[in-house]
């Protein structure tokens, strides 16, 4: 058996409740018209057993005349067949009546609907019926008095056995046709409402579906135009449109950045191993010669040679330690030490490193800070390993002689770094990507281009962001640390 489609299952359910509420108001009104005929019957019969009972012959002194209730009650049911006439006693029981042997199966009538219905409550009432077990209907009755005083009632059934059994036979067949017409007559409706009124609510949700079964996330995505959410909005539909369209746009960007981060680290492969080739074939050269012409080599040859061999291997080392510390923040294995301190102090304590380095290229390396600037959250360790890769990078760009500037200042919720040279600039062709791939032949970048990737991720792990700021001559990076309390 095939499977239904949505709209399908929701016309099946719709039309299933639709019928059974068709069949529920069917049985209501059915009940409403039952009782509105017995409300009818009751009210144009409600004098019926005043007028039996003042005939005098029913009851005298002595008791009950049964020869003439049976024959009074026998004309009155004969002239009208619906009816059926009882003689009770004040507590209900059945004195006389004319009803063939064996039909009665009552001696007792409960008088307070009789006493409800003299008392004139709202109509219909119904009283028990004599001749059934379980059975309640309509009557008519009105107390029956002999010389004064009050000697029973005349109760009067009127929807006699005869005519129940006529009405029986004839509501059946009708009833049940027409409950039967009506039920398909609803469900044939409800069916053709339904098909169409669930296949055009479900329409946007076929073609959300085809949208998602075709996504392609190497494709252009091409989203429809949607109207906008409005605040309180309440059409899922809508809702749901406008979440695939954002997921769609997000899976798009996530995986445009994935093939970007794998394009970069492919580059980045490329460079270090470009970068790492040059210093160990030098390094490999120079000891191969030490080693098949140390004989020959004057002491200062092979001191020069080792010298040279170490400087290469040094360099290695250091490319080596900036790609394992790399790896490491870009896999989330760095935890931040966080702690509250002024960054002055730790500028100084750096600045004191790179005194000698400046002496020797006779650069000027200065420092600038407005007194009472603010402490700042970080970790300790981390920031003092970004200012050392800046100063560091700008000390070797900057020319002989020339001028590098630290300069702290406090923003709204930051302190502010800016680190600046008198170099030549950062090449034009490389600013955009400079903080993205390492560009072993470009103007920044020590070990590599590894230094500055390091240092932004660093200063990403503290929320904030580094940028290159102004143009050639000269370069200067900018960035923010956290206000201690911000």
């Amino acid at each position: 058996m095939p499977r239904l489609r949505l709209w399908q299952k929701l016309a099946v359910v719709f039309c299933a409740l639709l019928l059974l509420c068709s069949l529920a108001l069917l049985g209501m009104q059915m009940r409403m018209a039952i009782r509105h005929e017995q409300e009818v019957v009751q009210r144009l019969s409600l004098g019926l057993a005043g007028h039996i009972a003042q005939r005098s012959e029913l009851m005298d002194t002595a008791g009950m005349r049964e020869p003439a209730v049976r024959a009074l009650f026998g004309q009155l049911m004969a002239v009208n067949p619906s009816v059926e006439v009882y003689l009770l006693d004040d507590q209900g029981r059945v004195l006389g009546h004319d009803a063939p042997r064996g039909h009665l199966h009552r001696d007792r009538v409960d008088v307070a609907p009789l006493k409800a219905l003299l008392a004139g409550a709202a109509l219909p009432i119904l009283g028990d019926d004599p001749r059934s077990t379980h059975a309640r209907k309509v009557f008519s009755v009105a107390p029956l008095v002999v010389q004064g005083r009050a000697a029973g009632y005349v109760y009067v059934v009127l929807v006699g056995e005869q005519r129940q059994m006529l009405a029986d036979d004839l509501a059946a067949s009708s009833q049940w046709r027409t409950m039967l017409w009506s039920a398909a007559v609803v469900a044939t409706l409800g069916v053709l409402a339904g098909l169409v009124a669930f296949y055009w609510v479900t329409r946007p949700l076929r073609e959300l579906t085809r949208r998602i079964q075709s996504f392609d996330i190497d494709a252009p995505i091409a989203l429809p135009s949607l109207p906008p959410l409005r605040a309180g909005e309440r059409n899922e539909l809508l809702i749901l449109e406008h979440a695939h369209a954002q997921m769609a746009r997000r899976l798009a960007d996530q995986w445009q950045q994935l093939r970007q981060q794998d394009l970069q680290r492919r580059e980045l492969v490329a460079n270090i191993s470009h970068d790492l080739r040059t210093p160990l074939a030098s390094l490999h050269g120079y000891l191969e010669t030490l080693a098949m012409k140390d004989a020959l080599l004057s002491p200062e040859e092979r001191r020069r040679y080792l010298g040279i061999a170490l400087a290469q291997s040094s360099k290695v080392g250091g490319l080596a330690r900036a790609l394992f510390e790399l790896a490491r923040l870009e896999h989330g294995q760095v935890q931040l030490q966080w702690e509250v301190f002024a960054l002055p102090e730790l500028l100084q304590d750096v600045l004191q490193k790179f005194e000698l380095t400046a002496q020797a290229k006779g650069q000027r390396l200065d420092a600038g800070f407005p007194p009472g600037l603010p402490l700042v959250r970080a970790d300790v360790g981390l920031v003092e390993r970004v200012l050392t890769n800046l100063i560091d990078n700008a000390l070797r760009h900057a020319p002989s002689g020339g001028h590098v500037q630290v300069q702290l200042d406090a923003d709204a919720d930051s302190v502010r770094v800016q680190v600046s040279d008198d170099g030549p600039g950062v090449d034009p062709a490389v600013r955009g990507t400079l903080f993205h791939a390492p560009a072993s032949l470009g103007r920044r970048g020590g070990n590599g281009g590894l230094g500055l990737l390091i240092v932004q991720r660093i200063v990403q792990l503290h929320g904030r962001t580094i940028r290159l700021q102004g143009s050639a001559p000269g370069a200067t990076f900018v960035f923010q640390l956290p206000r201690a309390g911000a």
